[in-house]
């Protein structure tokens, strides 16, 4: 593909994406879930009609990977609320650590269970699908709890669980990954230990200095432009030279960078023509990236990935829904002890579970999977397979969730 039809594929991407956005709206439906139906169906009629759309689940690998996860992350860590953050610190960093690695290793035992075929689906092949389907991705749905009244402490839980387990997520994905292609691969406690310290702890370290430069560059320029051109510098300088040159974590750095800029700027923020124009330019970045991501990945699905793997990918919906009750009924009885705003009520956990969505940084995960490894296909199709039915399923059910929790702003009034 050239680089113009790339752009005009592109460009007209993108259009398709804006006049579907008011069906979105006019629905009650995540902007992504509807992209995601669009693209599946707009590409089956293409192909209905002879015509072959150049695109391929690894046609956009890097583009995903290189440049739309850096926006993401780093918009994600920029806009959080730093205050929130520090307010519901405990339930947060429980839920996206050990919690999480908890609910990855009951996904891969029960998808390593449920497959029951060693040899062709090994146990790291589980163990890479658990971690790629922990990453949540409530970015989609948070808005529309937001709009329907739910409480700002459950958006902050989402959201902070959401920008740290997708970190610990991809850190340890490319550990496993790297492991998973060594020949004559031995499954090694000491060797994953050791390399994710060096990757997760090596991306911190390196994120501060990417966020100390950055706040050095922010005192220095004080215009709009500038200040929104150091950002995307940080995000995109910083995820490079971590891959790339140091070969730490990337995800990580941009993660820390930007929530160092973020407090550099939280006491403008709103405040500022500056400040007012680098959120809205983040945000249309934002958007333009989670657009075209999910117009790929629908794009991409294809009648045989059901016809084919559509066992396996029960098999992993099961495995995520169950892992995931695990994962809540474990944190609320771990906040019994702990301040009445830190505990989870049986409502709480309704949602957060099914708040709890499989997107973007899952799919930038599955689609980086190489196809030297022979079961790259089955774990794509899971994937596909768990990220449609939390848009398609757990999505919808959010707004008679929060009208039978009495948290919907209708049922206020």
């Amino acid at each position: 593909m050239t680089v113009s039809i790339a752009i005009m594929w592109l460009t007209g991407l993108l259009l398709f994406a804006m006049l579907v956005k008011p069906i979105a709206e006019k629905w009650h439906m995540p902007f992504a879930s509807v992209l995601i139906a669009f693209g599946f169906i707009g590409s089956e009629l293409m192909v209905k009609a002879g015509f072959d759309t150049g695109i391929r689940y690894d046609s956009f690998h890097d583009l995903i990977f290189y440049i739309f996860l850096p926006l993401l992350i780093f918009q994600a860590a920029f806009t959080l609320d730093i205050k929130q953050l520090k307010a519901h610190w405990l339930p947060i960093v429980l839920f996206a650590s050990p919690l999480m690695l908890l609910a990855t290793a009951i996904s891969a035992l029960l998808i390593y269970w449920g497959i029951g075929h060693p040899s062709g689906f090994p146990f790291i092949a589980a163990l890479l699908t658990g971690i790629l389907l922990s990453a949540t991705d409530p970015a989609a749905v948070v808005g529309m709890m937001r709009d329907l009244g739910a409480p700002k402490r459950l958006c902050i839980l989402l959201e902070g669980e959401s920008l740290l387990n997708d970190a610990m997520a991809i850190v340890t994905f490319t550990v496993l990954l790297q492991l998973a292609l060594m020949p004559d691969f031995m499954l090694s406690l000491s060797d994953v230990g050791v390399r994710f310290f060096f990757v997760f702890f090596g991306g911190l370290l390196f994120g501060a200095v990417m966020g100390m430069l950055g706040i050095l560059l922010l005192n220095y320029f004080q215009d709009n432009i500038s200040q929104a051109v150091v950002t995307m510098v940080a995000a995109y300088l910083g995820f490079l030279l971590a891959e790339k040159v140091l070969l730490v974590s990337g995800v990580i750095t941009v993660l820390v960078a930007g929530l160092m800029l973020s407090h550099k700027l939280s006491k403008q923020r709103n405040k500022t023509k500056a400040s007012l124009f680098i959120d809205d330019f983040w945000q249309f970045n934002v958007f333009v990236a989670e657009a075209l991501m999910f117009l790929f990945m629908g794009v991409t699905i294809t009648i045989t990935m059901f016809i084919d793997n559509w066992l396996a990918m029960l098999i992993a919906i099961a495995a995520v829904l169950i892992a995931r009750v695990g994962l809540l009924a474990t944190g609320a009885v771990l906040l019994l002890p702990m301040k009445s705003q830190a505990r989870l009520t049986m409502m709480d956990q309704r949602l957060l579970l099914t708040g709890g969505l499989r997107g973007a940084v899952t799919l930038a995960l599955v689609l980086s999977l190489p196809t030297e490894l022979n079961y790259w296909w089955t774990i794509q199709s899971m994937a596909f397979g768990v990220v449609l039915f939390t848009f398609f399923v757990q999505a919808p059910m959010l707004p008679h969730l929060l009208q039978q929790a009495g948290q919907s702003k209708s049922s206020e009034r």
